[in-house]
């Protein structure tokens, strides 16, 4: 700001249905021709993602703004009420600190918004093409086909149209080689099983070749495998690969103390996977310091079906040789369907 002149506050008003590139180019470009910049996240009801979703979203992609929730009942279209304007113009401004000195979009309404809010109007156009095609779409397409508008979704936003995918089942089955194999074919990553870190870590405590597991290492396990799942969400190419999950640790836990903690429990009910491809034991167990119980994988198998049809998650069974079972779930995984359409 130039001393003596007038602090400029720009204003970027939308639904972010969800946020997209072209949002994103529209917002940088109001940031950096104000000296503050006020989003406001319209939103209703009944639309398809809420707005406290939406509002941590626009947070996060853009720290310098500050984010606004409109939640009234306000009508679309000028056509639907002779008082659009007013009523608009009143919780706008009810909203803000203070008012805008320049209002930015790339839609029609821009003009007539920044006249009744006594700003200067600043238009934004639309970005062009690329290599691949549109660089920017409508948040309208997006709910229609996510997938289909992969590259468009901020890294932020892209956990929510997610498939999560578990390989589980007993120790020594493939679940490792196949979760990299499938994120190999889908072009995506997966997500390692944590215990092995925990358990394989420096200064980690032994029994002779066979590390230790106490109760707590439990905790530490169901801990580190859902951050690490989080922490690899927003690299995921529309599916997530997760080698084991937190329901196979509480049965782990019940196997091995004969009690699952609390906090195991409640990680295990958090989780949600779109599907758990559940390998059978009818591959050779190869031993290794973090294998404990090899007479025991078909009961494990049996303990773990059955928590799967308690808990009513989607599941497939993955049986054969490495190869059939890879292309067994190749096609359950083909067989989950992308995010609905959404209005």
């Amino acid at each position: 700001m130039t001393p003596g002149t007038e602090r400029t506050r720009g204003l970027v008003l939308g639904k972010f249905l969800p946020p997209h590139a072209g949002h994103l180019r529209l917002l940088r470009f109001a940031e950096q021709m104000v000296d503050d910049l006020d989003v406001i996240v319209a939103s209703v009801a009944s639309e398809p993602i809420g707005s406290e979703l939406r509002v941590r979203w626009m947070k996060e992609l853009i720290p310098g703004a500050t984010v606004h929730a409109l939640t009234d009942d306000l009508p679309s279209l000028p056509e639907q009420s002779p008082d659009f304007w007013p009523l608009w113009r009143t919780s706008l401004l009810r909203c803000l600190e203070r008012p805008p000195t320049h209002v930015f979009a790339s839609e029609g309404y821009g003009a007539e918004l920044a006249r009744q809010l006594g700003a200067r109007f600043v238009p934004v156009t639309r970005p062009g093409t690329d290599d691949e095609g549109p660089i920017a779409t409508s948040g309208t397409a997006i709910r229609r086909n996510p997938w289909e508008h992969w590259r468009h979704l901020p890294d932020v936003v892209r956990p929510h149209f997610l498939r999560r995918i578990a390989i589980a089942g007993p120790e020594s089955v493939g679940k490792s080689t196949l979760a990299a194999r499938l994120a190999k074919e889908f072009e995506t990553v997966w997500v390692p099983e944590y215990a092995r870190d925990w358990l394989t870590r420096e200064g980690a405590p032994m029994d002779g070749e066979t590390a230790r597991v106490e109760p707590g290492d439990m905790v530490m396990i169901a801990r580190g495998h859902a951050a690490s799942q989080r922490a690899l969400e927003r690299s995921a190419n529309r599916r997530l690969f997760v080698d084991t999950d937190a329901l196979a640790t509480t049965i782990w836990c019940e196997f091995l103390h004969g009690q699952v903690p609390e906090e195991v429990a409640s990680i295990a009910e958090a989780e949600a996977p779109d599907l758990t491809l559940l390998l059978d034991v009818d591959v050779p167990f190869v031993p290794d310091p973090i294998r404990y119980l090899p007479e025991e994988r078909r009961r494990f198998f049996d303990r773990y079906e059955a928590a799967l049809q308690e808990a009513g998650r989607p599941f497939a069974l993955i049986r054969g040789d490495f190869e059939e079972r890879f292309r067994a779930a190749v096609d359950a995984v083909r067989a989950v369907p992308p995010p609905e359409p959404m209005p």
